[in-house]
């Protein structure tokens, strides 16, 4: 049977690269984004390697407009058995500077998209009762940083979102995997098409991973799904660094997190953004830091982790169980 995996956002970027992997993996591949350049340029490239691919226009703001891109997909691709939300916008900008509709636009778009995007593929999956869906997240849902509030929010709301509706479909007794994976600092175009407010040019934080890292992640959770992937250390440090000591971090980030967003040189004034239409064009997959960004990353499944430590505490809580009865028979 043809294996079909849908992906948004999959004109340029982590969304471009997932298309890629999943294409030369013998996938057939559905595309969904806004710009038609990017979106022609990701089939194109996936037909020149001999794979499958179809394309179509829709904003995963618009719910209907996202109905309407899976029929049109599963018409002429076949069945979707996989299914990865991956649309995101963000602005570089402290709050205050916003306008509501700024902030509303990338709430709707990171947030409510994926939530859009699940409930289509949960339409065309629920009748077989099967298929997988990956909700792209970040290290951000965990810890959020300065001058990303909107983007920060969304996928704080997209995790919470994705832990209920897991336990929905757990209740029922589904087949359908969710899974979500989280993401580092990536050299992918965003730092040239997000809305910018600050004086000079956005960059990721380092260190900084090439978007074929994250493909990579959200491949292994379209076959495995577990509950969550976190990609690069960088996600691993936000979060334990959230769980143990938060005023710390939020007293660190004050600084470094301002400092670190902003390259050394200046953003020339009236720049294009995407965050309300397409910038014309193929964006492609990566941004302007393949000189500094890593071909590879630890990924950790949390769960197996836990597993491991509570394992790792068994096996020392028997040890000493062990020494202490040997110890006590000794003393007889």
């Amino acid at each position: 049977m043809t294996k079909v995996v849908v992906i948004t956002g999959a004109s340029a970027g982590v969304g471009r690269a997932t298309a890629r992997a999943f294409g030369r993996l013998g996938w057939s591949v559905g595309l969904i984004a806004r710009g038609r350049d990017g979106l022609e340029a990701a089939r194109r490239e996936i037909a020149g390697r001999g794979g499958r691919a179809a394309c179509t226009l829709a904003d995963v703001a618009d719910a209907d407009a996202l109905d309407a891109a899976a029929d049109q997909l599963a018409r002429e691709l076949g069945p979707i058995r996989v299914w990865i939300n991956d649309a995101m916008i963000t602005a570089y900008s402290p709050f205050e500077a916003m306008r509501p509709d700024e902030f509303r636009r990338i709430t709707e778009v990171c947030y409510l998209g994926q939530v859009n995007g699940t409930r289509a593929a949960l339409r065309h999956m629920r009748p077989r009762d099967r298929g997988t869906i990956v909700n792209v997240g970040s290290g951000l849902a965990y810890r959020a940083i300065p001058l990303q509030s909107a983007y920060c929010g969304a996928k704080f709301a997209a995790r919470g979102f994705t832990d209920a509706l897991r336990s929905e479909l757990i209740r029922d007794g589904s087949r359908i995997r969710l899974s979500m994976v989280h993401l580092p600092g990536l050299n992918t175009p965003q730092f040239d098409m997000g809305l910018n407010r600050l004086p000079m040019r956005p960059q990721p934080a380092p260190p900084v991973y090439q978007p074929e890292v994250a493909a990579r992640a959200i491949v292994r959770a379209a076959y495995e799904a577990p509950r969550e992937l976190w990609v690069g250390t960088p996600v691993l440090k936000l979060i334990a660094g959230q769980a143990v000591a938060p005023g710390y971090v939020d007293e660190k980030l004050a600084d470094a997190a301002f400092e670190g967003q902003q390259s050394e040189v200046p953003e020339p004034g009236g720049r294009p953004n995407n965050l309300f239409g397409p910038i014309p064009g193929d964006q492609g997959a990566h941004g302007r830091y393949d000189d500094r960004a890593h071909d590879r990353a630890l990924v950790i499944d949390p769960d197996r982790l836990r597993r491991a430590a509570a394992g790792a505490v068994a096996a020392g809580v028997a040890g000493l169980a062990v020494v202490a009865g040997r110890r006590l028979l000794a003393r007889r």
